[in-house]
């Protein structure tokens, strides 16, 4: 397991690389991070190969146990924790919403792959558990047929199971995809949204407008963008 302030400055320059955090941020965001995991000193290490995100945060995961910083050793916790983690390396909606606009306003296209590719930098994707999906194609009378076996998501443990049984029920966000998820902090029964940030959108098809300023997106709105460019 790796010292904590040589993950912390991993961490920090995973999201400079990203552009997830500002050269002028480095300094406050490692200060953030450094108050999250109770550490009073920082010195900066020397420079390392970069590694994988999700090898970082298993590490910063490590750490956490060792130091009974979770309250229970188990997925459920663990994915609170990271989560929490990025959330503090993830820019604020406004942030996030500007380069977004900025790009459509270019091009749809470069906006879409922009918010997809931000959503895997912040781990809301999370592309190691996704890598272990299986997937082929078969064809079939009516073209070819994506298949796909999802092994990504995690089994509930459990310990999580129980507790969930007897945690207090909130009715906020009313739902999963609710506006009032950005930032959210989660529970046993609702994700952690920390390193989410939503973009309201607009869209027009077949000659009918549908408003969706009120509409907040989650892993979909990149398709959605998607449908709306092709049409």
């Amino acid at each position: 397991m790796s010292d904590i302030n040589s993950l912390i400055y991993e961490l920090i320059q995973y999201s400079v690389k990203t552009g997830l955090v500002a050269d002028d941020d480095v300094v406050y965001t490692t200060n953030r991070l450094l108050e999250f995991f109770g550490i009073d000193e920082y010195t900066e290490p020397a420079s390392s190969a970069p590694r994988e995100l999700h090898l970082i945060l298993d590490d910063m995961l490590e750490y956490a146990a060792a130091h009974n910083m979770l309250e229970n050793d188990t997925i459920t916790y663990r994915d609170l924790f990271d989560t929490a983690i990025m959330g503090l390396v993830t820019p604020p909606p406004s942030v996030v919403r500007a380069k977004f606009n900025e790009k459509y306003s270019n091009s749809p296209k470069e906006a879409t792959e922009f918010y997809y590719a931000f959503s895997k930098a912040t781990n809301y994707i999370r592309t190691d558990r996704i890598a272990k999906d299986e997937k082929w194609v078969t064809p079939t009378d009516f073209g070819d047929l994506d298949i796909t076996i999802n092994l990504s998501k995690p089994e509930k443990d459990p310990r999580d199971i129980a507790a969930a049984g007897k945690a207090k029920k909130s009715g906020y966000p009313a739902c999963l995809l609710c506006m009032e998820n950005e930032g959210y902090a989660g529970h046993f029964s609702h994700p952690a949204r920390q390193n989410h940030r939503i973009i309201p959108i607009h869209w027009t098809a077949s000659s009918t407008i549908y408003s969706t300023v009120h509409m907040f997106t989650t892993t979909n709105t990149a398709s959605s963008l998607m449908r709306s460019i092709h049409r």
